[in-house]
């Protein structure tokens, strides 16, 4: 919504260059005033001369100067320029024979006030540049104070996300139809739903509503269409602010800006406020480098303070997102205040469909396109991770000048969004080579190994900062993981390795990111979930995984060294044990892996259907000592 007073800056600023314009024709006009012929400066000594000599026709005599005109052109200029009119001063004290030799030489002489010597010109130059400075100053200003609270020169106003003055809010259009998946999230708040539809209904009944509910997720999982649906759906003014928008450098704009909102919300009651990024504003007070009166903590005062300031009438209710729940004040999370948490996860395969389908409406598909099938090859993707998907399928499908998105598209798009954009890259064959026993390494373990996840594709094209990969796909969502699986995901992981060590008898540094993902899972098994007996069900971690955020945090270590020293051990001994199994069955299945190498080499790429050919058909039986 574009701000009221728009028209107000648009008027200053045509005002400001029309100021501009007015003082460049004063400049022109004090130009005008200047005499058209060229006057030259001349000496007083020579001025005297050419008075005795009787070639000076008249003068105009001020009290400090002299401009006259010669009775015919002579040569008057520095570098001997031919010329009649000419200026000069007087000396300091005055000339008394000045007088009597211009009436013995009979010179017209003119005697100047200081009113009449007075050029209009010459001040406009003078001032000309000074108020060409103010105005800017002023102007700068003004469009500064916009954003200051009242007290220091602005209104101090909202009105960037606020209606105007005597218009009531808008109800946002979204509806809880328009959020796919999310069900246990959307089944918290439609009791909110509810109060705000019929308040008079829970009242009665002396109910009261939460006043705060916090959405907490990780990012892309649609804490803020959440928000909007709700008001939406409960047909209640929404308003939004992202919680960095109230802090600025000026001390005292946040809280003046958080009443103003708080108020025009209280007006529009029944309403719903939702601040994003609640963690910008509202983290643990008392760290400030002002002794805990810095801007964002006063801004966090006085949101504690609006929401205890609440009448019984004011069906006014907050809802804030995060991601970074942890760090929050405990002031904010006690009853009264954001005393209701919900949790948004990314979403499951069945959700993840009903998202996909969302995106696509407007999206013209081909007949081959199997959104389940798309859907299950997206595990980890949130709501905007899909919503990305669908939208680079289109772009590569316009790019073609297809009609329609294949499915083609959207693996492509997968792809990219999964391992970087397919990247040029010039390889050696000896190094392609290599990367090929390396990925036929990764895929024939997954092949063969029972409790792996089934075989997506394997490709030896670099994209982003991969060479190749050996992409799995889930058939179904894990929420906890067996001993068994994480055994056979340390072997597949250092499958690429050990095919290196047995086709090449040597290894290389593309393993890296390979034991980095074993060593830390393999620590994970020892450390977190006790899955080595020589250390046990101890909690040993050195660090903690966000909920939220997807990755590790630091905590101090809680342990002795020779905690740590056993952890190590039993790291390295799950690590040697994991090679060791998929070695033996890269051995036993030598041959597959060769001919394996060797497709992969010609194809680049293999799909799923063309691996289980290459090998063999169907699911062969496990090796000896595998499983």
């Amino acid at each position: 919504m574009p701000e009221e007073k728009e028209p107000v800056d648009r008027k200053q600023t045509w005002a400001f260059f029309a100021l501009i314009l007015l003082l460049l024709l004063m400049l022109l006009m004090g130009r005008w005033e200047q005499p058209a012929e060229t006057s030259f400066q001349i000496a007083y000594s020579r001025f005297k001369t050419l008075v005795k000599q009787g070639q000076v026709a008249e003068i105009d005599l001020s009290a400090d100067r002299v401009a006259g005109r010669l009775t015919a052109p002579a040569a008057i200029g520095p570098n001997g320029e031919t010329g009649e009119r000419f200026g000069t001063r007087i000396p300091q004290f005055g000339d008394p024979a000045l007088l009597p030799d211009l009436e013995k030489s009979g010179v017209v002489v003119r005697v100047e006030s200081e009113d009449e010597t007075f050029n209009w010109g010459t001040l406009v130059v003078a001032l000309a540049p000074w108020v060409l400075i103010i105005g800017v100053y002023v102007w700068f200003m003004r469009r500064m104070a916009r954003n200051l609270p009242g007290g220091l020169g602005g209104r101090g106003d909202l009105k960037r996300f606020l209606e105007p003055p005597g218009q009531k809010a808008k109800t946002p259009s979204v509806t809880f139809a328009d959020v796919a998946g999310q069900e246990n999230a959307k089944r918290e708040v439609s009791e909110l739903m509810e109060y705000l539809r019929e308040p008079e209904r829970f009242r009665r009944l002396g109910a009261e509503v939460p006043r705060g509910v916090l959405l907490m997720g990780p990012p892309g999982t649609g804490k803020t269409l959440l928000a909007r649906a709700l008001a939406g759906e409960a047909g209640v003014p929404f308003f939004t602010i992202s919680a960095s928008e109230f802090i600025e450098v000026f001390v005292g704009v946040g809280a003046s800006r958080v009443r103003k909102l708080f108020e025009s919300a209280k007006q529009s009651a029944p309403s719903i406020i939702f601040i994003d990024e609640l963690d910008s504003v509202g983290r643990t007070r008392g760290t400030g480098l002002g002794g805990g009166h810095d801007e964002r903590e006063q801004t966090l005062n006085q949101i504690l303070a609006e929401m205890d300031g609440f009448a019984g009438h004011e069906a006014v209710i907050v809802v804030a997102a995060t991601n970074r729940p942890d760090v929050l004040d405990p002031a904010l999370l006690r009853p009264g205040r954001f005393d209701r948490h919900v949790v948004l996860d990314l979403p499951d395969k069945r959700e993840r469909e009903a998202i996909l389908k969302v995106h696509t409406r407007k999206i013209p598909l081909a007949d081959d396109v199997a959104v389940d099938r798309v859907a299950a090859g997206t595990p980890g993707f949130s709501g905007a991770d899909i919503k990305n998907l669908a939208n680079e399928a289109a772009i590569a499908a316009a790019r073609q000048g297809k009609l329609r998105v294949a499915m083609a598209d959207l693996d492509e798009a997968r792809d990219k969004l999964l391992l970087g954009t397919a990247r040029s890259l010039s390889i050696q064959p000896e190094e392609r080579h290599r990367l090929a026993v390396h990925e036929s390494g990764h895929t024939l373990a997954a092949h063969y190994l029972p409790h792996t996840d089934p075989l997506y594709k394997v490709t030896i094209l670099p994209r982003g900062r991969a060479l190749g990969g050996t992409q799995l796909l889930p058939e179904i969502e894990r929420h906890t993981l067996p001993e068994d699986y994480l055994k056979d995901r340390l072997a597949l992981i250092l499958g690429g390795r050990a095919a290196e060590k047995l086709l090449l008898g040597t290894v290389s540094s593309g393993a890296d990111d390979d034991i980095s993902k074993a060593t830390a899972l393999a620590r994970s098994m020892v450390a977190r979930w006790g899955m080595a007996e020589s250390v046990g069900p101890v909690d040993l971690r050195e660090s903690e995984e966000h909920p939220f955020l997807g990755r590790e945090i630091a905590q101090p270590r809680r342990f002795s060294e020779s905690s740590a020293q056993s952890v190590d051990a039993a790291v390295r001994a799950l690590l040697l044990e994991a090679e060791e199994r998929v070695a033996e069955l890269l051995r036993t299945h030598r041959a597959d892996l060769e001919q394996l190498v060797a497709a992969l080499e010609r194809e680049e790429t293999l799909q799923r259907e063309q691996i289980e050919a290459c090998l063999k058909p169907g699911v062969a039986e496990p090796a000896a000592g595998v499983g």
